[in-house]
């Protein structure tokens, strides 16, 4: 009787074993990486968007423009920028036109840097690779790194410039200016554990109709007639209402500016003698004039 009730039991056991093997499965996830992290995407289009909200395109507000992108060249993520400036050309009240003849303005940006750059810096033992000195020894061939603090730091970075001028005579209208800003990404481990991040990329950005104001300048230095690349400046060609405003200076080798602050108006390139205007009034303005 015991027997049998053994025979059962083991019966009984082995058909649940079988059961239970037959009940498990297994599966398998593919898993698969972009040619670039998203950490360098999300690096390069944050600088983007902190550049480009840097660059004042309402002086151009409620003009027709075209935006020419052909001096860009092979730029890392050439069609986010466009957008991405189109989208701020609009926000400010430009009114974007397909055709270059269709348009009174052309405006043509440039891009000076448009990358990533990064470091690393830890606290503890590097890992190396041991010397193989007798046949069959029992020590690894290399040592892991044994890192007690571990810091690595990402940055991407913009540079960005733009210029306006008239299509039909090529006069110059405005220059933005050198735009630049960065986006930054810091990895933190501690004995081991993290990565505690931080960085500009992991908070809310804004974007468009967001003006850097620059800091004012010397009067002596506002005086001169002449504007670096790396300022904004307005020139004579501009459209009367974007001289007529408030926070604009006229300014011009024979005028002073005023103390208001604000990009000067610089005087149009020289004309060949048969194309100069005629010589004004004594009682004219030659700043009311020139444009």
């Amino acid at each position: 009787m015991n027997a049998r009730t053994l025979r059962c039991n083991s019966i009984w056991l082995t058909t649940t074993c079988l059961a239970i093997c037959a009940a498990v499965g297994c599966g398998t996830t593919r898993q698969s990486n972009t040619a670039r992290t998203a950490t360098e995407q999300l690096l390069i289009s944050d600088a983007v968007d902190r550049t480009v909200q840097q660059i004042n395109f309402k002086v151009l507000a409620g003009e027709a423009v075209f935006f020419d992108t052909t001096q860009m060249g092979d730029v890392v993520d050439k069609s986010y920028l466009i957008s991405c400036m189109r989208q701020h050309l609009l926000a400010s009240g430009c009114v974007m036109k397909d055709k270059r003849e269709d348009a009174t303005f052309v405006i043509e940006p440039r891009v000076g840097v448009l990358g990533t750059d990064s470091n690393d810096l830890m606290f503890g033992i590097p890992a190396f690779s041991v010397p193989q000195v007798a046949t069959g020894s029992v020590l690894p061939s290399s040592v892991p790194e044994i890192a007690f603090a571990k810091r690595r730091d990402q940055m991407g970075v913009a540079k960005i410039a733009v210029f306006a001028y008239r299509r039909e005579t090529g006069e110059p209208v405005w220059q933005s200016g050198m735009a630049m800003n960065k986006s930054t990404a810091n990895d933190i481990w501690l004995f081991g554990a993290g990565p505690f991040q931080k960085g500009t990329i992991y908070d809310e950005t804004r974007f468009a109709g967001i003006v850097k104001k620059k800091d004012g300048k010397d009067e002596e230095d506002a005086k001169l007639s002449a504007i670096e690349v790396e300022e904004e400046a307005v020139f004579v060609g501009a459209p009367p209402k974007l001289k007529q405003q408030s926070d604009v200076v006229q300014a011009s080798a024979e005028m002073p500016v005023d103390a208001a602050g604000g990009p000067p108006v610089l005087p149009p390139p020289a004309r060949p003698i048969a194309e100069a205007p005629k010589p004004a009034d004594a009682n004219e303005d030659p700043a009311t004039t020139a444009g």
